[in-house]
């Protein structure tokens, strides 16, 4: 059992863990992953590319008996060339597997299946046509995400979800033209798009995009448009409001306490003999304006007529 000096080094609810899963993706990947259970669609789930674990604790609660979660991250191990030696250094320097490790415990009682190596390797680890959700968020150069996608391809079932992150980010040109080269060249069919994350399959696209678009159309957090391009039906979800309504989230075993309610502060003690009135003429009374008009004008009048006019006051006040 952790100390409550410790527990501050595990997060108390999902959006605790440092990364990118924004609310909108963590109400979409929730969607498809409910509406796979609603359909009795068996398989796997597979994520290439954790960070610190994030979208890989919310994959781990819709897991089913029999089903496995893998997850393929470099985790300090060397990356593959230079390239991605570079993107590592710059963007991942912190990650660590234990703190994959961590964070992932602190919602579930077992980790995952992990996978320390290069993203290309996990068609050596996962059998093929096993999985029915892969969510892709390993590198950003271009020929990593290409083999990424062929892996997907191959490991996901009929009908499966494949989930590109960072499709349109200014900083990731090379996932975006993988993405789009997989969508005219490679037939994934796009299902919808969020402001980070491209969904997608190599089934058909159509009823899963009707049920999403008659899901969302309930919602008052979440804007849908349609459009088309080359031949591609493209729903595109985005959020209204900062705050989203969220879905059915993993649970941490180390939540944050509750808050105290703020103290109210007690009264004055009453001043013996007095009633309660007493705090009340304790209490200056603060000066209205018409009083400090009054006073100013008398500090401006010559020093002779002041004196005459305070004592004029003086004597209406003693004879009240």
């Amino acid at each position: 059992m952790a100390t409550a000096q410790e527990t501050h080094k595990y997060p108390g609810e999902l959006n605790d863990v440092p990364g990118w899963f924004w609310p909108l993706d963590q109400v979409l990947f929730s969607w498809f992953l409910e509406r796979q259970e609603s359909l009795d669609t068996r398989g796997d789930l597979l994520e290439l590319g954790a960070y610190l674990g994030k979208s890989a604790i919310l994959l781990g609660h819709r897991l089913r008996a029999g089903e496995t979660l893998t997850v393929c991250d470099l985790f300090g191990a060397e990356p593959p060339d230079a390239a991605n030696r570079a993107e590592a250094a710059k963007s991942y320097s912190s990650l660590t597997r234990q703190a994959f490790e961590r964070n992932y415990l602190s919602f579930h009682d077992t980790l995952p299946t992990i996978v320390q190596a290069p993203s290309s390797a996990i068609v050596d680890e996962v059998a093929p046509g096993s999985c029915r959700f892969v969510h892709i968020d390993a590198s950003h150069l271009y020929e990593h995400v290409e083999g990424d996608i062929g892996a997907a391809r191959d490991l996901l079932g009929p009908d499966g979800i494949v989930v590109l992150d960072d499709f349109r980010s200014e900083h990731t040109p090379g996932v975006a033209v993988a993405a789009w080269e997989a969508v005219l060249n490679r037939g994934l069919r796009p299902i919808c798009l969020s402001s980070q994350k491209l969904y997608g399959t190599w089934g058909d696209p159509e009823p899963v995009q009707e049920a999403l678009m008659a899901a969302l159309r309930g919602r008052d957090d979440i804007a849908v448009t349609v459009e088309r391009a080359a031949g591609h039906r493209l729903v595109r979800t985005r959020a209204k409001i900062k705050r989203l309504s969220p879905p059915p989230l993993p649970v941490s075993r180390y939540p944050a306490p509750a808050a105290e309610p703020e103290a109210r502060p007690a009264d004055p003690a009453p001043v013996p003999g007095q009633g309660a009135q007493s705090r009340t003429a304790r209490t200056p009374r603060p000066p209205r304006p018409r009083d400090r008009t009054r006073r100013l004008a008398l500090d401006l009048l010559p020093p002779l007529v002041t004196r005459a006019v305070r004592r004029y006051r003086a004597a209406r006040r003693a004879g009240a």
